[in-house]
């Protein structure tokens, strides 16, 4: 059922496909749509949906169908061992980066990659399988290089042509090292590549960074400073207590990890954590302030890295030192009933949320894989609109991926994501350039082209994807509402179009003539939005 499900929606697909192309070619005039206001931009390319308008299927951008009918293949490997070293096909390609999960099409007319890819269709240890490889010159050397982190990539459907070319669609796998590479007897080049161990993601600070303290350790501090709890009130938090204390080692194992220095500070943070949590919930904010103050300054310390641990355990005892004073004055002024209904009405569950560990509480998220996912997702979705995400928020790993194959950035920013080894620093980099990146401008010139603000998704993979041309070049492009310093060189086309339905024009940078890409216009009136630019990333400064 899911079969014939997948088999009619790509029926009603291509019918929509072979409608757009039987209308009539209408382009709008170039000048009119540069001089057009923001206000009439957005009136007509944002709203879609109107009377007998048409809006554009971003999935048949997805599909690639200007490469024909491909057939599918089958008996494909799933995954690779890590660490494993491999003889793999190589597909070198100037101004690509591919990513785990992204599709890459190919046009293969070259016979170096013809017979790459035959060699790919008939191995038998790895079946289906290549390499690709970002190809790039040096500033300080004209001399062409390969980078040395590269993707593997899945044959999924292909199919020869009359002339000995093969059209071709792939879909990215796992990350390798390229440790030499060679051209075999048949003319293809090869590689020898050992497949990246990928991290698992960090839920929990005990795998990021040590040994957390168990719950029983601050509760039994605590019961050396309050009087005991009645039986009911025991019971009660009995079970989570227990809960907490599997899922933890013991305190002396932790600590006996720990040089003195360190042990000591460590004591300190779970003391000024303790006094800072196990308070009245009636407490002024004046009095809060008071009591927390210690292990604020104790925060602040290590954010400063240039401090040693010896100067932050000196002048952390002194903030609790001081602490101590306070409180000790304080006691003495409260007597009677008046402790005792203070001791009664304590906030256990502010207690159990207390810091239990060697860094304080905020330090673990910045490196919780969980965390940064849900960050990077809710990010993402405010700039390009996207539906739910939640799946992949559970699946950080996956979603690092994904926003870097389809963040619009240059490739050189691209293939610094693909090399970072770390799922969490993957998520902090892309968060880091979600919140910079705004101008797109000129590699050459550095004239702006565009904002961030004028991003258009017209491919159910994302604002970024890549397209391959009829004589075999592969692009990355970026699409936009609209663009400015762009001139049109040519007439439109509709023949090989990347969007069924639109023709395309190619588009120079006015102040260096650089190619940036090309302007999509709708061959169908009713089409919308009428038109859209494509701006090659490979031709994208890195400063954004």
């Amino acid at each position: 059922m899911e079969d014939e499900r997948l088999l009619a929606m790509e029926r009603h697909q291509m019918e929509q496909i072979r409608e757009l192309d039987l209308e009539e070619l209408q382009v709008e005039e170039v000048d009119d749509l540069n001089n057009s206001s923001d206000d009439d931009l957005d009136a007509t390319d944002r709203s879609y949906g109107g009377a007998g308008e048409l809006t554009f299927n971003t999935s048949l951008a997805s599909l690639h169908t200007y490469l024909g009918e491909v057939e599918d293949t089958h008996g494909r490997l799933a995954f690779l061992e890590g660490s494993a070293v491999l003889n793999l096909p190589l597909f070198y390609l100037e101004g690509v980066v591919l990513f785990p999960e992204a599709t890459l099409p190919l046009r293969v007319i070259q016979p170096s990659f013809i017979a790459a890819v035959e060699r790919a269709l008939a191995q038998v240890d790895v079946p289906y399988t290549i390499g690709v490889v970002r190809l790039y010159r040096d500033p300080d050397n004209p001399r062409k290089r390969f980078a040395t982190i590269g993707t593997t990539a899945e044959i999924r459907q292909y199919r020869r042509l009359e002339d000995g070319s093969l059209n071709v669609v792939t879909r990215g796998q796992q990350r390798f090292r390229l440790r030499r590479c060679w051209i075999d007897v048949e003319g293809a080049p090869c590689g020898e590549v050992q497949i990246i161990q990928e991290d698992q993601p960090l839920r929990t600070p005990c795998d990021a960074f040590g040994k957390l303290t168990p719950l029983s350790n601050l509760r039994s501090h605590s019961l050396s400073c309050t009087q005991p709890l009645n039986a009911s009130r025991a019971k009660l938090h009995q079970s989570r207590d227990e809960d907490n204390v599997s899922e933890s080692n013991s305190e002396e194992s932790f600590e006996s990890a720990l040089s003195l220095t360190e042990r000591s500070i460590h004591r300190s943070a779970v003391d000024s954590c303790f006094g800072c949590d196990i308070m009245d919930e009636s407490t002024s904010s004046d009095d809060e302030k008071v009591l927390c103050e210690p292990d604020l300054h104790f925060g602040r310390y290590f954010l400063k890295d240039s401090e040693s641990v010896g100067s932050l355990h000196s002048n952390h005892q002194k903030h609790i030192e001081n602490a101590d004073l306070g409180s000790t004055s304080g006691r003495q002024s409260c007597q009677g009933e008046e402790t005792d209904r203070h001791r009664r009405k304590i906030n256990f569950d502010q207690f159990r949320r207390a810091p239990r560990a060697y860094w304080p509480h905020w330090v673990y998220r910045m490196y919780d894989s969980y965390c940064l996912a849900e960050r990077a997702a809710d990010m993402w979705k405010k700039i390009v609109g996207a539906p739910s995400m939640d799946g992949l928020v559970r699946k950080p790993d996956l979603l690092s991926f994904y926003i870097a194959s389809k963040i619009p950035v240059s490739e050189s920013t691209r293939q610094e994501l693909l090399e970072i080894d770390g799922i969490s620093y993957r998520l902090r980099r892309e968060i880091e350039l979600l919140e910079s990146v705004n101008l797109i401008r000129c590699k050459i010139c550095k004239t702006e082209i565009a904002r961030r603000s004028d991003m258009l998704v017209m491919s159910s993979e994302g604002p970024l994807g890549a397209y391959v041309n009829s004589h075999g070049y592969v692009h990355e492009i970026m699409t936009l509402y609209r663009a400015n310093g762009l001139a049109l060189r040519g007439l439109p086309e509709t023949e090989y179009s990347w969007f069924p339905g639109y023709a395309w024009t190619i588009t120079n940078c006015v102040a260096c003539e650089t190619i940036m890409g090309w302007l999509f216009t709708a061959t169908n009136k009713k089409l919308k939005p009428r038109s859209f630019w494509g701006i090659r990333s490979s031709q994208v400064a890195d400063d954004m």
